[in-house]
């Protein structure tokens, strides 16, 4: 029997699909989004399911749902710093306020719910690759620290909640993540860089491209998150999700400019303040607990299915 499942940031790029797949799995789908990053595009293949049910609402406010839920999926927060950083304070009260109210629903509902952390609670990392134990190295008063400093508050909540009231929390810490259904404008470096190509516009590379990212295909994400839901509830984390195979910024624009036979040149300009030199998990926990789970997509295979999806998109605005 299907269980009844709140999606927060339902509309968003991961959120979007993890509806999708719980749909699949017959369950009945709460989606909530407030629409700032979330596109509303995305609404029409879910709707079109019985089970899936939407709801315009931000979660800085007390969410409104009086029906029993089983599951909840907090996925409710900018991810990109193109956004988060627009509106930094914004920012932070999703990931505080936000929490506290997603956690309360949980609390009164005696269900889990799963968190979707991030790798910026890592910071600039001294250690590599990063493991959950590590600490981090974040600048607390930097211009990523509305995200990092968010996320890494909305994790200490959740394990308080869960020491003090016994709810059963699931940190997941999400590493660099790309697919279908990302937006063309959200900053981030695979659809920036896919964009730029496809439109045979100059690649913008921040510094000289030396630093390394490692990517997961959204699939892979997912899958992993779905597992760590179903693990024992004396099992919190946090888990990192993310591919360990790293890739320099240069040599992904290289990659993306070859599989779109683009006539993009490579530009260079000033590194942000505070971008992370080396970003790679360690997924040994996730392996253990998550019955092996590793990333299953290669890096080749998954650009290939996200510029079909931009070059759909692109024609579509063309029309």
């Amino acid at each position: 029997m299907g269980k009844r499942i709140l999606v927060t940031g339902g509309l968003g790029f991961i959120g979007s699909h993890l509806c999708k797949r719980l749909l699949k799995e017959g369950h009945q789908v709460v989606c909530l989004d407030n629409l700032l990053t979330g596109q509303i595009d995305l609404l029409g293949e879910l709707s079109s399911d019985l089970n899936f049910r939407f709801m315009n609402w931000d979660v800085v406010n007390p969410i409104p749902i009086e029906e029993a839920l089983d599951e909840i999926y907090n996925l409710a927060c900018p991810a990109s710093p193109v956004h988060y950083q627009r509106d930094p304070v914004k920012t932070t009260q999703t990931s505080v306020l936000g929490m506290l109210n997603v956690l309360n629903l949980a609390r009164k509902n005696r269900c889990r719910i799963l968190q979707a952390s991030t790798s910026e609670v890592y910071g600039n990392p001294m250690e590599h690759p990063q493991r959950e134990s590590y600490c981090g190295h974040v600048n607390i008063i930097g211009i990523r620290s509305c995200y990092d400093e968010g996320k890494r508050c909305a994790e200490s909540l959740c394990m308080d909640y869960h020491r003090q009231y016994g709810t059963k929390v699931k940190i997941v810490r999400i590493f660099n993540t790309y697919g279908p259904n990302m937006s063309k404008d959200d900053g981030r470096v695979i659809s920036n860089f896919i964009v730029q190509a496809l439109r045979n516009e100059d690649i913008t590379i921040y510094g000289i491209g030396e630093q390394t990212r490692s990517f997961q295909y959204v699939d892979d994400l997912i899958e992993g998150m779905l597992r760590m839901m179903q693990t024992a509830d004396d099992f919190t984390g946090p888990v990192n999700l993310g591919n360990p195979h790293e890739i320099t910024i240069r040599q992904l624009a290289q990659e993306i400019t070859r599989l779109t036979s683009s006539q993009s040149s490579l530009y260079y300009c000033a590194l942000p303040s505070d971008d992370p030199c080396r970003r790679c998990p360690d997924i040994t926990l996730a392996r253990k607990e998550l019955d092996n789970w590793c990333p299953k997509v290669e890096l080749n295979e998954g650009l290939q299915h996200t510029i079909a999806y931009f070059k759909q998109i692109l024609c579509d605005e063309t029309v």
